[in-house]
């Protein structure tokens, strides 16, 4: 019975642990993705919780894409307070390079991308994979072009959703953001 009463208060109490430690993740961190052009793969709540965040869709061809070079201004400007910019290139509206080697080598080329960027992501509501599902649904507005901004504060709540027009350096988005960190 002793034996029975020790096992059962171990397993309530891995439980337990189990169970806040499911909590402490953000539903809108709770994925792994892998880096561009990369074999590593990440788990963003691991990386990233409890930080602010910009998750941006990015293309490489686009009238928006020199967005490129204020969203890498942001994360250098704001990224030792906390901020992170996470870039997820997307082919869904046809202006990206098919292999990633090649965004990277345009992001790294082009404008000296330092934040970090992943695997090409579905993000158009039609075909969403389920990290732009959950911001999409969270937000009530899923990308409708290239470089959609959600950002999150740091529980992983989002608290603003920009569409393509809205520039890095635009003065509502910016004063969100340091009024985030």
């Amino acid at each position: 019975m002793r034996f029975f009463n020790i096992l059962s208060t171990a397993v309530l109490a891995f439980t337990t642990v189990a169970s806040t430690a499911a909590q402490a993740c953000p539903v809108n961190l709770d994925f792994t993705k892998r880096y561009l052009a990369s074999d590593e793969s990440v788990r963003l709540c691991d990386a990233y919780a409890g930080k602010v965040l910009l998750m941006v869709n990015t293309a490489s061809y686009c009238g928006f894409t020199p967005q490129f070079k204020g969203l890498e201004a942001l994360y250098e400007k704001y990224s030792e307070r906390g901020f992170v910019v996470l870039g997820f290139p997307s082919n869904d509206f046809f202006q990206d390079p098919r292999s990633e080697e090649k965004v990277r080598e345009f992001c790294d080329l082009s404008y000296s991308v330092k934040f970090p960027m992943f695997e090409k992501s579905r993000v158009a509501k039609r075909k969403a994979e389920p990290l732009f599902q959950a911001l999409g649904n969270e937000a009530g507005q899923f990308p409708k072009w290239n470089f959609h901004k959600y950002l999150l504060d740091r529980d992983g709540k989002i608290v603003g959703s920009f569409g393509s027009t809205v520039t890095p350096d635009n003065v509502d988005l910016v004063k969100k953001i340091e009024s985030l960190l």
